[in-house]
């Protein structure tokens, strides 16, 4: 598999999702060195970009990537369906391919904690259900507990229509009950802006149309 995408040097070291490097294409035995966690002050970090992709989607002959930077109708589509407005102006989805067929999608994100920002990815089929959820860095002292398998599998199957409340279809850590509504609001938003931004558009394209280029404003 060769991953292609633009790389976010990390809040990984606290130092910001939002900063990118140039798009790359990397063998799948380079991705397979990088999954050793790292770690940095007062914070645990699990997973790099690079490695996670190849862990999420490791069949797939590649991952490239879509940048949306949101129009004012999406913003407002996405306020409309999440309750709240976007906390971004741009989000990268990613997409796993074979040939010409889509393996799945997957998005990296934050959503803050008790004090600090909690980096997780999500891992989507290709008709949009979640397939996995991890912590990629964890920042609090406490609460990490969220990193737990069986409170991550709550999240598989989940769509953009499955109700999706903490303390109900998702039952909280406990000791971790701010993290846990966290990665509640988190993945939601994830699932809403993979369906808003590329399942229900693609929905709607006519039968042989082109693609869209990888990147989408």
């Amino acid at each position: 598999m060769k991953v292609v995408f633009s790389f976010l040097r990390a809040r990984l070291l606290g130092l910001g999702l939002a900063q990118r490097l140039r798009p790359m294409a990397v063998p799948m035995a380079v991705l397979a060195t990088l999954g050793t966690p790292v770690s940095a002050t007062a914070q645990s970090a699990y997973f790099t970009p690079r490695a996670l992709l190849a862990e999420f989607f490791p069949r797939s002959q590649a991952v490239t990537f879509q940048r949306f930077d949101l129009t004012t109708e999406q913003r407002d589509r996405l306020t409309a369906v999440l309750g709240y407005p976007p906390r971004k102006l741009s989000y990268t989805i990613y997409v796993a391919k074979t040939g010409e067929q889509i393996d799945g999608y997957a998005i990296i994100d934050e959503e803050k904690g008790q004090h600090l920002p909690i980096t997780f990815a999500v891992q989507f089929s290709r008709d949009g259900a979640v397939q996995r959820q991890e912590i990629m860095v964890y920042r609090e002292r406490y609460g990490d507990e969220i990193r737990d398998p069986r409170f991550r599998q709550q999240f598989v199957g989940k769509h953009s229509r499955s109700p999706l409340r903490e303390g109900e279809e998702v039952i909280a850590v406990s000791g971790a009950t701010i993290s846990s509504r966290a990665m509640v609001i988190g993945v939601r938003r994830a699932l809403v802006l993979l369906d808003e931004l590329v399942i229900k558009p693609a929905a709607k394209q006519p039968v042989g149309a082109a693609a869209k280029p990888a990147s989408s404003s």
